[in-house]
Formats: structure tokens, sequence, C-alpha cells
């Protein structure tokens, strides 16, 4: 009997790899292994519909148990893999049992990101990435008054709209000049400072922090000014780094991410890798890649089932990404680096508008807030615009 193919992780890519696996026709052994003890779930809820508890546990998941047993998947939560063999085709776990497997998918996904901080360690301080950090975070979020949120970025808004509605006092401390910078015009974090400001959120841009305050227990955050924001809750959400330390060990080729080609192959032989702790080639963009998006996730995961199974198809996405805020939807089609105008389509005024980003007269992305149409037009047209050819190797991650 052949090895099984073996799949470590189990979010979204690596589900999306099993299921196509399946769906393909692909009946041998099959094996998941993922360290949380859950079954596979969603992530962009747990900082909105989950964490406001508009949606339990059960809507989380993105299977129940029983289609495992179904689709003859050997499903292993709350198990850990401490090494991979490329040469032997081998994985040995964190029992110190052993596995072989015929084809290794490596779908590990991020984790939050730690800043030396002194005070980091403190009780009320948390991140917020797993299931885990949402049940240990609920209970200390309502009896909080006064929220300090350190980034800017899409978690560290969302997170911010949440606690706002909730009537808590609300700051959000940023280093860089404007909120989720990396991603979007300065029209677009306006649009969405505005927001918060009339929510009540105090937005400290081009701000730095030197420690977090507390003897046991948080009570402020020091700024780079030497003041001091209350805090009975603080919210690490200064991004994430994708997983990559099994795959480096094992000699793999990871600079910034696990380095895929467009089949999600990575530099050994039968093991690939797919999500958000991948860099790959994008032909659209001209460039090495990494993407932190549903979307990225579930499409590479499905090129890489389909290479494990001899396909010859190449990744080359149109990503697509959304954040939820208070009442406002945003929606982006593409990526915007690198663009040298914009055009307006509708009245910010009235909530609901797009932005497009052009790079040398052709399309590169589009901003769409409470503009689902313009979104989908957007993501149609920018897959049939012609590739971006660009010097620059770098990678990109987009939240």
């Amino acid at each position: 009997m052949s090895a099984p193919i073996l799949i470590i992780g189990t979010g979204q890519a690596g589900l999306k790899a099993a299921e196509t696996l399946r769906q393909k026709g692909y009946d041998g052994g099959l094996v998941m292994i993922g360290d949380e003890p859950y079954l596979p779930y969603q992530r962009p809820p747990l900082s909105k519909a989950y964490l406001k508890g508009e949606m339990d546990e059960e809507r989380l998941f993105l299977r129940p148990r029983a289609y495992f047993e179904t689709a003859s998947i050997d499903l292993r939560p709350a198990e850990k893999v401490a090494a991979i063999d490329p040469d032997n085709h081998r994985v040995t776990l964190g029992d110190g049992s052993g596995l072989s497997y015929s084809s290794l998918l490596i779908a590990t996904g991020t984790r939050a990101r730690k800043i030396p901080l002194e005070g980091a360690d403190l009780d009320g301080v948390f991140s917020l990435r797993t299931m885990q950090d949402v049940a240990a975070i609920r209970g200390p979020l309502q009896d909080a008054q006064n929220i300090v949120i350190l980034g800017a970025g899409y978690i560290g808004m969302e997170f911010a709209a949440v606690a706002a509605k909730l009537g808590k006092t609300v700051s959000v401390v940023e280093a860089r000049p404007r909120a989720m910078e990396r991603s979007v015009a300065p029209m677009i974090s306006e649009h969405f400072h505005q927001l918060h400001r009339e929510n009540g959120v105090a937005l400290l841009l081009e701000t730095g922090v030197k420690r977090i305050v507390g003897d046991g227990r948080v009570s402020a955050v020091e700024l780079s000014d030497g003041t001091q924001r209350p805090a009975d809750l603080v919210l690490m959400a200064v991004g994430a780094e994708p997983v990559t330390e099994l795959a480096q060990e094992a000699g793999l080729t990871v600079s910034g991410g696990i380095q895929v080609d467009a089949f999600a192959r990575t530099s050994a032989p039968d093991v690939y890798a797919a999500g958000d702790c991948t860099l790959f080639p994008s032909a659209r963009y001209g460039r090495i890649i990494r993407l932190e998006s549903v979307q990225n996730a579930i499409d590479q995961a499905k090129i890489a089932a389909g290479s494990m199974l001899g396909e010859t198809v190449p990744y080359d996405p149109v990503p697509w990404f959304w954040s939820d805020q208070y009442d406002a939807k945003l929606q982006i089609a593409g990526l915007s680096e690198g663009y040298d105008r914009t055009e307006l389509d509708g009245d910010p005024a009235s909530g609901s508008f797009s932005l497009r980003y052009f790079r040398d007269d052709c399309l590169i992305a589009v901003d769409a807030v409470n503009a689902p149409r313009a979104h989908m037009l957007a993501r149609r047209e920018l897959q049939g615009a012609p590739a971006q050819p660009s010097s620059r190797p770098a990678a990109t991650a987009t939240g």
C-alpha cells in the first residue's frame, strides 16, 4: 500500500486541498494534521461576527465532523509535526512517532506578529488570530472600558469598530502616517479614519509605543512622547508572520515565506505549499508576492492538489480581500502597489463609491466601499487585464 498524502495545517488552504483531492478522484490515504484543537474553521469572522457573538462555533467551522468520516480524511487536530525529512518522504510527529508520505502539502498559515515591548506579557494584553484568542478576549472585552489597540491594519480597525459599538473608549496607536497604509490610497484611509472618528475612536497616527504599563495586569500604554493612555485591555494588532520553521529546518527555500513555483511546488521533491505561508511568482504583477487572504488560501490549494495529481495548471490570481468596519464593507480587487494615478467613481459622502488604481494607464486594482457590483465588475475586468512587468522581486504581504 502506498503512503498517504499528508497535509500539515487544518486551515482554509489545508481543507480546500483535501476537498479538491477527493473531488478529482484521489482515493488513497489522506491525512490532515493541525495543532489547534478544532475542526477547520474560518478566520476572517474572528475579528468581526464571531467576536461579536453574531456567529456561533458551528457556523464558523468550514465542514462538520461527519464530512471527514464520509470523505475518508484522517483529521488529526491538536497534533504537531516536529520535523520534515524530504529525502525519506517522512515526518516526525510531536510524540516522536513517524509518518511516511507520498506527497506533502505545507499549509501552516501565519501567526500574530510579536514585537519586543516591555509589558507585552501582562494580563490583559492579547493578540487576535485564533479561536482560542477570541475565547480568551471575550470576557475581558466585556469588562474593560479603556481599550488601546496597537496597529491600524485590518484586524486593529475591525476590532476598534467592535469595541466602539460596545460603548468602549477606544484608542488606536499607529506608527505609520495613516490607517491601512500598506494596501489602500490616502483617500480610502481618510474615509475610514473619519468613520472611526464619528464613532468616538481616537486614531493616534505617526505615534510610537515605549512600553505597556502595569503591575501584573495592564493599566496603561506609554507612548513615544511620554504620555500614557489608560488601558484595561490592549490588543497587539501589528500584523502576521508566515509559519515557516518546519520548512526552513527541512532545508526548503524560505525567504519571508516558503518559496513555491507557479504550480505550488517547493524546492523539495513531492513537497508543496499553499496559502498565507507561501511566496509565489505572479506573472500578472511581475514580481514575487505573498498574500494573506481567503482567496489565496483556497485558489492556491486547488492548484497544489492538482499538481500532486500530475496536473500542470499555473497559479496567477487576481487577488481579492475584504474588511467590515461598522456598516462599511471595503472590498479590494487586485494589488494597488506601484499605482501612479487613481479615478474615483461615486461620492464618498454617500458611503458608496469605488476607487480605481492605474499604473501606466493600465488598471491594477479597485477598492469598493459598499459597492459590491463595482467589486465584482472589477474582478472580471482585472482578470482580462494584461500582465504588469516589474523589476521588483520583493514580497508583498497584503492583509
